[in-house]
């Protein structure tokens, strides 16, 4: 029996079970255990239940209806922009299938938000950009500087320069993706300096208003960690 603290008891046991519908834990066919069941499994009261049920019904995993229970919901309902809905994927098993389809929104987004940001972005919010550039290629001499910050700040602080408030509401689930992206490809790519010096060319094409620069320089840098996650795809798939 998995027991919790008291506190946040709906939110610890949203976590736990979240993970496990995700990682397959449960069938479609079979379904969810029963309120009592889950009382039992968790250790939590029938009140802590039905708030977590709320809470994951809420994130499209599941629904709960009178008289036909708590059922799963295929993963085509799940709601992917949702943060914890992506953690919970990104910490299973096919996390890299997850991370090339995050790639492909990057593909999508970041390239014309970097080109938004040239062409409209303010000098506070082009200094934000270029104060993450800097901390990237100060890590790259100084191991104390955390470079995993820098570079998703780098890259949330093109989204809010953008000027697009379409993209900058997807900062929190592009952090979130990025926090597990990187941990790949950083180290697949070795030279840390070479990184950063990337990520600065993009800071200085949009300081200087080269709209398509700055969009091509993104394109490529997301390219590269596109390649490299299908080189791992497929050796996974071998």
């Amino acid at each position: 029996m998995v027991r919790f603290e008291k506190q946040n008891l709906s939110q610890r046991m949203t976590d736990e079970l979240g993970k496990a519908i995700v990682a397959g834990k449960y069938s479609a066919e079979a379904g969810l255990p029963t309120e009592a069941m889950l009382c039992e499994e968790y250790g939590i009261s029938r009140t802590a239940v039905r708030e977590a049920v709320k809470m994951l019904s809420a994130k499209g995993l599941i629904s709960s209806r009178p008289r036909q229970g708590i059922r799963l919901e295929p993963a085509e309902k799940w709601n992917m922009y949702d943060t914890s809905v992506l953690r919970w994927l990104l910490e299973s098993s096919p996390s890299l299938r997850v991370l090339k389809e995050f790639l492909q929104m990057r593909l999508a987004i970041e390239p014309q938000a970097a080109a938004l940001a040239a062409q409209h972005g303010d000098a506070v919010a082009v200094d934000a950009i270029g104060d993450a550039a800097q901390r990237m290629l100060d890590a790259a001499a100084d191991p104390a500087v955390d470079l995993m910050t820098a570079d998703l700040d780098f890259h949330t602080s093109i989204l809010r320069a953008s000027g697009n408030r379409f993209f900058f509401q997807l900062r929190d689930f592009v952090s979130t993706a990025l926090n597990v992206s990187i941990q790949h490809t950083t180290p697949a790519k070795g030279n840390v300096l070479s990184i950063a010096q990337d990520h600065y060319k993009i800071y200085e094409a949009i300081r200087s208003g080269q709209a398509e620069r700055a969009k091509n320089l993104m394109t490529h840098l997301i390219d590269e960690a596109m390649v490299f996650i299908e080189k791992e795809i497929e050796k996974t798939s071998n």
